[in-house]
């Protein structure tokens, strides 16, 4: 099989160790030590034993002048900070003129999913584009790009807002932080309900962002039981099932979620993979059917 030389173009092409090593803008030191402990496997000298000489010069040239570069500049908090300032910097820059016009097909279709939906679909773009990063070797500079891509439409959408990395404990001093004085009204259970639906969504999200599909599929289970009329918790719970593995569970809460919304972008981008006729809208869905498709999913788990 023949393979492309390493290319001393890739230096400065590649400046975005996030794209380098395959990791969202958002990941902390634990995610980039795991990817960084995957790729570094990946690219082993023993695991082209057999392979052909210049295959084998290539994934040592990756891992010594690419990926080990952009893990010494992600492993700490502050160069990640540094990273993520750059490379807003950079956005700033193209968008002064004109908007980015990425080329890959996941960045186009990052700019237009919902607000809401933002960061789970590009955390799910991130998953599915580095598991063919390195393998094979070929699709390293197509794959880089795309990510790349991703990372600078992303932080483009999300310009306005301050990026939350890691937890943090003593942002506000004591002197600082004084009790409220405020007479307290009870919420209504309208208020209580949204609330609480939403918290477990969130918290799903922030799950999925760190892969832990098992905790996200509970958090999203929660909610649908205070709210079982929200589109977005069927299909981010089916894309979870999905990143289990579990095509006919994801199947199932992408088909509810097209019943109640047969606009739902996540459901809408996995239809046609997973061979799912859109529906036409529920006509009463604040009221589902205690036996829809739901309900007999349900009575089956």
């Amino acid at each position: 099989m023949s393979q492309i030389p390493f290319s001393t173009d890739w230096l400065k092409q590649f400046s975005d160790p996030y794209a380098v090593l395959g990791l969202s803008v958002a990941a902390d030191d634990r995610r980039v030590l795991k990817r960084y402990r995957t790729v570094a496997k990946l690219l082993h000298p023993d695991t082209y034993s057999t392979a052909d000489p210049e295959t084998k010069d290539l994934a040592i040239q990756l891992f010594a002048r690419l990926v080990n570069p952009a893990y010494q500049r992600l492993k700490q908090e502050k160069g990640r900070a540094e990273i993520v300032a750059t490379l807003r910097f950079r956005v700033r820059r193209m968008t002064r003129e004109q908007p980015l016009e990425p080329q890959g097909k996941a960045a186009r279709q990052l700019l237009k999913v919902p607000v809401p939906s933002v960061d789970v679909f590009y955390e799910q773009q991130i998953s599915e584009l580095v598991q063919f990063q390195f393998e094979p070797l070929t699709q390293f500079e197509t794959i880089t790009q795309q990510l790349e891509e991703l990372n600078l439409v992303y932080l483009q959408l999300k310009m306005g807002e301050p990026m939350i990395r890691e937890k943090r404990t003593g942002i506000v001093s004591a002197a600082q932080a004084k009790p409220m004085q405020f007479t307290p009204v009870p919420p209504s259970p309208e208020a209580l309900t949204v609330n609480y639906a939403q918290r477990h969504y969130q918290r799903a999200q922030e799950y999925m962002k760190k892969s832990n599909w098992p905790l996200a599929v509970q958090e999203l289970r929660d909610a649908i039981r205070i709210e079982s009329n929200q589109s977005e918790y069927h299909s981010l719970l089916a894309t979870a099932y999905l990143m289990q593995n579990l095509p006919k569970a994801a199947t199932a809460y992408f088909r509810q979620a097209l019943k109640l919304n047969p606009n739902d972008p996540l459901a809408l981008s996995y239809a046609k993979r997973l061979k799912i006729e859109v529906e036409a809208p529920n006509p009463n869905p604040t009221k589902p059917s205690s036996g829809g498709l739901f309900g007999r999913f349900a009575r089956k788990r």
